[in-house]
Parts: C-alpha cells; structure tokens; sequence
C-alpha cells in the first residue's frame, strides 16, 4: 500500500445561511473579523456579524484588505486584534482576507515574527482559534494551510504550515451571487489550476488528493461557463464554491507548481487578479510539463472530454490542454499578456522573479529554469 499522510482540512458547514450559523460553532470570546470594504459596502457581512454579536461575543471589524494584501495590512489586522484583546479570528471574502485571516490568528496567538515563519513548515507555534467563509469560488484559501503576503519588491511570499488550517469552514453559496461575471471565470479557473496542479504535482501527490482533484475538476468544469452566464443559478454557484473547497484540499496535500510559480510575478508587479494570471500561463506551463505529466493529464482528459475516451495518452493529455483553453476562452478570459497591458519588456523581469518561487517549483512535474520562463512568457504574451 502507498504510504502518504493526508489532512482533512476545516470542519465545514454547507449550504444557504451557513455562514451566519457558524456563530453557533465558535467559543463565546471578542472576535477579529476580517473582510474587505466591498463585503461590507454589499451587505454581504451583515448576517454573519449580527450572528457573532448576538452570541454576546464582542467583534472588532477589520475591513481594509485589499487584493494582493501587503505586509502593512497584515500587521494592521494583527495590531487591531492585539489592541482588542481578541481570542478568536473570522475571515470573510476572497483569498485576500482569508490569507490576511490566517496568518493574524497565527501571529497573535503564537507571538511569533513573521520573519519567522516564511516557508514550509516553520510555523509551529500555537494560533487563535479560526473560521472562514469564502466568497468566491476559487482560492480554496478556506481549506489550505498556505497565505501569500506581497512583500517589498512585489515580492509574493508564502507561509506553508499546518497551524494555519482553520478549525471551521462555511460553503454558503449565496454569498457568491452579484459578483462580476470576470471575477467569477478567473477564480473558477483558478481553482481548476489547484484540481490539475495537485493531480500531477512531484511531491505529496497521493490517492486522496487525486481523490479531491479529480471530483473538483469534475464539478468545477461542468458549472463554471453555466456560473458566468447565469449567475443566480445556486446549484451551479454551490457546485462552483464546493468544487473550489475541494481543489483547496487536494492542493492542500498536494502542493502547486509551475503554473503559480509564473502566475505570482504577474500578480505582484502588475497587480493582476491571481485567477486571471493562472488563466494567462496555464496552457503553456502545461504544454512545457506535457512530457513528464503525459499519463496524469491524460487521465484528466476524459473528466473534460469524456469524448476522447480510448484514445492514446498523448491526444487526451493534448485534448486536456485544449478544453482547458476552450473553458477559460468560454468563460469570457483574455488570454495573453498584452490583453491585460504586460509589456514584452517586462518579460526578463517576470522571467527573474519567477525563479523567487523555488517552494512551487519544485513541486512542478517538468523543471522549470529562467529560460525555461522566459519562453513560457513570452508564448503567453
């Protein structure tokens, strides 16, 4: 039998109203609640906080987040945590107050540095307690022990640790309706990236995270086109946001490689939503990975295609390639750099940066070196 270790993720509640019956679920102690201005600007929060405080818990309202939060934002929530005496963190929204979520709860309780504790695994210290709610179907940022902070440079770096998986999670797909019709295809996609980067990763791939991936894939490209044009729809947004959820815990084991290795600079120096720039290199780190992954994504295939079924390895793992692009292109995603004004100039730079994210890459089925990026970049633009 393989040997292989795996974790569970969040205990989760799913379903219409779960995220206000989360209050149920938390100790009676002063909350940091972390979100963003346009969750409150939409009601979106209200719910859930009227829950909190009706359980006699007082709550301190973090709502400055911004996407690609950066290291002033992080230490921000975490003074205001401090400074109320919080004994418990929610994160409500995207990744971005997810991940801002994560590593507070880790910070305040541990009273660790945050220099600290970048990395893999060097986060042992002991966090507040932690519920998530996400908004979007994507990130899976609800399930993973990983936050990404944007650092001097445009630098995205990561935490990697089991402290920071969150005790409790709501799936509460109602929360998903009003988004933008772009919002929706580029974090649908980016949670199909996590199902296909988990299946073939070079390290910690194992039978429950294929397990994970391969329902995600299956959930995630079934709903995501029906999702961007019907947006009301609440079964496709419930199989969208479990779909994410899943992904988040397939990838959660089974770490992510190139795709996000080259995705991360176009994020942090261009300030590009992290969804889209997965969108903009996937089929081309999968075409270089093509080779070494051949028999994986031809595996894939038939969950996308079920049409390719029988043929040889290497048409479903090209057809794997092709719908990916069909659904992303589909979804209503433009597809190359210079759509989203990245320069060819650019290319050296984002080519040099990538090679920052040595802790993806390794992960990555076929190595990826500066040239190797650069070409990848350049076949996007």
């Amino acid at each position: 039998m393989t040997s292989f270790s795996f974790h569970p993720g969040p205990r989760l509640l799913s379903g219409p109203g779960s995220a206000a019956a989360l209050a149920e679920q938390l100790p009676p102690v002063p909350i940091l609640l972390v979100t963003d201005r346009d969750m409150v600007r939409m009601g979106l929060v209200d719910d859930s906080r009227v829950a909190l405080e009706a359980g006699g818990r007082a709550v301190t309202l973090f709502d400055t987040v911004e996407a690609d939060p950066s290291r002033a934002t992080l230490m921000a929530a975490v003074a205001a945590g401090r400074a109320a005496g919080v004994g418990q963190v929610v994160g409500f929204g995207g990744g971005s107050p997810m991940d801002v979520a994560k590593l507070a709860a880790y910070l305040i309780g541990s009273g660790d540095e945050l220099d600290s504790i970048w990395g893999v695994g060097l986060a042992r210290g002991r966090r507040l307690p932690l519920a998530l709610v996400p908004t979007t179907a994507g990130t899976g940022s609800e399930a993973t022990p990983v936050a990404i902070i944007t650092c001097e440079g445009d630098e995205k770096r990561g935490v990697n640790s089991p402290a920071l998986i969150a005790d409790w999670a709501a799936l509460d797909a109602g929360l998903t309706f009003g988004k933008p019709r772009a919002l929706t295809a580029a974090t649908g996609i980016d949670a199909m990236v996590h199902a296909v980067e988990a299946y073939t990763s070079a390290r910690l791939k194992n039978p429950m995270s294929d397990l994970y991936a391969r329902e995600a894939l299956r959930l995630l490209s079934a709903n995501l086109v029906r999702a961007c044009e019907a947006p009301d729809d609440l079964d496709a947004r419930s199989a969208m946001l479990l779909g994410s959820h899943l992904a988040g815990l397939a990838f959660a084991n089974a770490p992510v490689g190139g795709v996000h290795a080259l995705a991360y600079p176009l994020g942090g120096i261009h300030h590009l939503p992290h969804g889209l720039t997965n969108a903009l290199m996937l089929r081309h780190v999968l075409q270089h990975n093509a080779g070494a992954a051949r028999e994986h994504y031809a595996e894939l295939a038939e969950i996308l295609a079920p049409d390719c079924a029988g043929q040889g390895s290497q048409a479903r793992c090209a057809r794997l390639i092709e719908r990916l692009g069909e659904l992303a292109r589909e979804s209503g995603l433009a597809l190359r750099l210079r759509d989203h004004g990245v320069p060819a100039d650019d290319i050296p730079r984002l080519a040099r940066e990538a090679m920052k994210q040595q802790r993806l890459l390794v992960n990555n089925p076929a190595p990826i070196d500066e040239a190797d990026a650069r070409r990848l970049y350049e076949a996007a633009w």
